[in-house]
């Protein structure tokens, strides 16, 4: 698995900024795809985004791009035992497979009344 870049989407959704991210070994351009992450709640105020586009490898799972995530923003580690992934708009397992132009949500615990 290997990271191609990361852009970043701010408060207002637009784009802030495209980074580099060499975390894993490269693959070749066509085995990346690209998948959009969307913050929720206390992810939000770790990251202190909305959103990013992240690519990563053919076959890679939600697990994959969490540890991705995390090495990106080690605070979301804070979180991660007690967050739900939501794949394009559906509750799913870290082990579910990600597919070019996906959308994966993390979505913290949230309380309130």
């Amino acid at each position: 698995m290997s990271v191609g870049g990361l852009s970043t989407m701010g408060e207002q959704g637009g784009e802030v900024e495209t980074q580099q991210a060499n975390i894993l070994p490269k693959a070749s351009d066509d085995s990346l795809l690209s998948i959009k992450v969307l913050f929720f709640a206390r992810a939000r105020d770790l990251t202190g985004l909305t959103g990013i586009s992240l690519e990563v490898s053919t076959g890679s799972t939600a697990h994959d791009c969490l540890n991705l995530l995390i090495a990106k923003f080690p605070r979301l580690d804070e979180i991660r035992g007690c967050m739900v992934l939501a794949l394009n708009e559906e509750y799913t397992s870290e082990s579910s497979l990600v597919r070019d132009k996906d959308e994966l949500a993390i979505i913290p615990p949230i309380s309130g009344g």
